[in-house]
């Protein structure tokens, strides 16, 4: 069995990423921008390159030399227009980094691209049949895009060491999982249509129940890989396993269970100290919410932690003009802080002069709330310090 899987691997060597060949370039599927209608393509941004610290200098000089090796990027001519945007350098905690392009101006102008995505939960009921699964990673996914002349020229970056123009999709642009994902569906209808490959943007699964029809799929799959010019990454395969981790799952013909490495790294998350990482915290525990019983119970009160508390409107009349202050309670450092949002005013008419103390009071009240109804409605009124319940119940 083993001497088979390594005479086809052999025999399809060219689809996978080499020293020589590094990535790949896929033909006859080029990517092009949607911009609106009502909308020119967006003038050229000029601005100066950002101020980088030393250390940002030095990353950014070492992902330009990289992307310009790999065909990713090229150096603009002294005549050619530049000055389009600035690259930011994102860095994780294990040290490692990535240069990101700042194209929200560009972004603006880009149509919002609907092609779905996979489910995660689909893709794990697909893989939990299987009896062999084979996981394939494309090399640097995005880079292997080929680009139309029209979408290029709205990739140009300036750097302290020059000024730069994408070739491949970058990091930063809208669309670009949908993009790659609809062209990888293309080149595969077949497949997909009979159920037993799975495509998760660069992630590639091949599942069968036989070892017969695993290498012949294999087969079916490599030919339009090397077809097409897309190049795997051999470090990231898994060949014909029956339990496979894949995406933060352990899964096989049996079974669907949890990679523990991945609970570790929920375990030893920092604890949260502001809103924002608390919801962060509760989006990265709740991907494995689905084996756990039970589990929007769990966090219910660290939910509650971040909640907008109910608005108050303060509401009083002078007997000359009417006021109002509406104010929202907000937890900061676990504790209650109460603060005004906005204030409103006016004079009585001559009309309202005549008016009943209660007559008063609602008509403050109404002209209040419909002053204040985009801000949020209030749930809690106070007239002259007296607190109300609903209208609904006056």
């Amino acid at each position: 069995m083993k001497e088979r899987l390594i005479d086809l691997l052999v025999k399809y060597k060219n689809a996978f990423a080499t020293d020589k060949e590094p990535l790949g370039a896929i033909i006859g599927h080029e990517v092009d921008i949607i911009l609106h209608v009502e909308k020119p393509y967006p003038p050229v941004l000029r601005r100066p390159a950002y101020t980088a610290s030393p250390r940002a200098r030095e990353a950014l000089e070492v992902h330009i030399k990289e992307l310009m090796n790999l065909g990713v990027l090229r150096k603009l001519g002294p005549n050619e227009q530049v000055e389009v945007t600035t690259p930011v350098i994102i860095t994780w905690h294990n040290g490692k980094s990535r240069m990101v392009g700042d194209f929200r101006a560009l972004n603006t102008y880009n149509i919002p691209d609907r092609y779905p995505i996979p489910r995660i939960h689909e893709i794990l009921t697909q893989l939990s049949q299987a009896k062999y699964i084979t996981a394939m990673d494309a090399q640097k996914g995005f880079d292997q895009n080929i680009l139309t002349d029209n979408f290029k020229k709205l990739l140009r970056i300036i750097v302290h060491c020059g000024s730069f123009q994408y070739l491949r999709i970058p990091f930063g642009i809208k669309n670009a999982p949908s993009h790659y994902q609809k062209m990888i569906n293309t080149i595969f209808p077949e497949e997909l249509s009979e159920g037993w490959l799975i495509i998760y943007i660069d992630d590639i699964i091949i599942c069968s129940e036989t070892w017969d029809n695993h290498l012949s799929r294999l087969e079916r799959v490599f030919q339009k890989i090397v077809q097409v010019n897309m190049k795997i990454s051999l470090k990231k395969c898994h060949f014909a396993y029956s339990e496979l981790k894949s995406l933060g799952h352990v899964v096989s013909g049996l079974s669907l269970g949890i990679d523990k490495n991945k609970v570790g790294s929920v375990l030893l998350k920092p604890i949260p100290q502001t809103n924002k990482e608390m919801q962060s915290f509760l989006v990265f525990a709740g991907y494995y919410r689905q084996p756990i019983k039970d589990f929007a119970k769990i966090p219910k009160s660290l939910y509650k932690l971040y909640w907008k508390l109910p608005f108050k409107l303060y509401i009083d009349d002078c007997g000359e003009g009417l006021d109002a202050a509406l104010h929202q309670t907000q937890i900061i450092n676990e504790k209650q802080v109460e603060g005004p949002i906005c204030f409103i005013s006016r004079q009585i008419k001559p009309t309202e002069a005549r008016y009943g103390e209660s007559q008063m009071e609602w008509l403050c009240l109404l002209w209040a709330l419909k002053k204040s109804h985009c801000c949020g409605i209030p749930y809690h009124f106070f007239y002259q310090d007296q607190a109300y319940s609903t209208p609904k119940q006056q």
